[in-house]
Formats: structure tokens, C-alpha cells, sequence
């Protein structure tokens, strides 16, 4: 696999809803343009803000599903800086209200993410992904591969500095690794080169990039399109 040969799959983005500089609709746009084949826009959330930033996103996904095909939109909430104990409670609210696609802020070494967030976010199986899991310890991310929670390197500023040990210590826990943006500005959007970069400068082998730039993205998504036909 090259860097010309991938698909475009990004699980891990803001829009203004959150701390963002675009709106959803602006950013399906220029995500479609830029040749993305998925996008998963993932907000920062508390509890009290759920329902206003998982029903703007369904409602803007919505209405522009038809016009832009090409392009498969995943509605999704990041729940930040919540006290670990109140992730279980979280993730299954933003489920119940219709989030799609659920990411807890992880152990980033640039922010105060509380202690044992990482724990609880892979402790749960309405997880889909941690994201900048910073210092993850070898258990946490074999809790991370018995519960199906992907990994995130990433390319976000600051939180990008742990990607190496996430990606030696998740491929000796046989965790799964997906490679998101966090992108919060137009110039936040991947390319498939940069993408590669980010694998292959964390240490990855050539077979393990394109499991986490390929094989693990198309797992998550069959996972996520299974679980809209069950709710259907």
C-alpha cells in the first residue's frame, strides 16, 4: 500500500459547535472536495450539550447526504474533560440521543485530562474510539482490544507527541489503531500522504499502516453501519 493507493477515512473532527472554525455543512463540503470518502465530526460535549450538537449534526448531515454521495458522514460527539466516572453515563446518553459515532478525549500529554479517563473510555462498550490516548499503559490498551476500542494517532498539535508510544504500546497489546486529524480548521483536513507520515513516523511497518489506514477503518465503519441497520 502506498500513500496514493489510500482511501480517505477520518474519524476525529470539530466543527464551531465546538471549538471548531467551520460549520458541519462547511466542512462535509471542503472534507468531499479534498477527496474523503468518510468523516466522522466528533464535538466536544459535556452531558448538558448532547442533544443541541447531536441534533444540529444529524440535521446538517442530513440535508446534504444526497447532494454529496461520494462522501460518508458519521454524526458523532467527543466527550472532553468529564470526570471518569460519568463517561459510562455519557456515552450511553449520546447513544440514546442518536450519536453515531462515540470518542472520549483521552490522556493527551498538552492537556489536564483527568486521571483514569483512558481507563474508563476503553473500560465501555459504547466507545468507539479513544483519541489521543497520550501515555496509554499496556493494560488499558489491552482492556482496548478485548472491548473493540480503536486508538487514535493522531495529527493534532501537542497531542501528536505521544504517537509513538501509542503505536508500540497498542501493537504489543494487539490494540487497533486508526489515524484521525482531530482537525479543526480547513488546513486540519488529511491528505493520504500526510496520512502515511503520521503512521509510518510513529513507528509503524508498512503492513501495520495500511491495517490502520485500510483494514481498521473499514472494520469501524461495517461496525457503525450495523449498528444503524439494527436500530432501523
Amino acid at each position: 500500500m502506498t500513500a496514493q493507493a489510500q482511501t480517505i477515512h477520518d474519524f476525529h473532527s470539530h466543527t464551531f459547535l465546538s471549538d471548531g472554525g467551520l460549520s458541519p455543512v462547511e466542512l462535509i463540503r471542503r472534507a468531499a472536495v479534498a477527496g474523503y470518502a468518510t468523516l466522522g465530526i466528533t464535538d466536544h460535549c459535556g452531558v448538558g450539550d448532547l442533544a443541541r450538537i447531536v441534533g444540529t449534526l444529524r440535521a446538517d448531515r442530513d440535508a446534504v447526504r444526497a447532494a454529496w454521495p461520494e462522501i460518508e458522514v458519521w454524526v458523532g460527539v467527543e466527550l472532553t474533560h468529564l470526570p471518569p466516572e460519568v463517561i459510562p453515563q455519557a456515552a450511553y446518553r449520546a447513544r440514546e440521543l442518536g450519536a453515531e459515532l462515540v470518542v472520549v478525549h483521552g490522556e493527551t500529554p498538552v492537556e489536564p485530562t483527568a486521571a483514569g479517563t483512558n481507563r474508563a473510555a476503553v473500560a465501555s462498550t459504547l466507545v468507539d474510539i479513544l483519541v489521543h490516548p497520550g501515555l496509554i499503559t499496556a493494560e488499558d490498551a489491552a482492556t482496548a482490544r478485548e472491548n473493540g476500542v480503536f486508538l487514535e494517532l493522531t495529527f493534532g498539535r501537542g497531542h501528536s507527541l505521544t504517537n509513538g508510544h501509542v503505536a508500540r504500546t497498542a501493537t504489543a497489546a494487539g490494540a487497533s489503531l486508526l489515524v484521525n486529524s482531530d482537525g479543526h480548521v480547513p488546513t486540519g483536513l488529511l491528505t493520504p500522504e500526510m496520512r502515511w507520515k503520521i503512521a509510518r513516523g510513529a513507528g509503524l511497518s508498512e503492513e501495520e499502516a495500511a491495517r490502520a489506514l485500510e483494514r481498521n477503518p473499514q472494520r469501524l465503519i461495517e461496525r457503525l453501519r450495523a449498528r444503524g441497520r439494527s436500530i432501523a
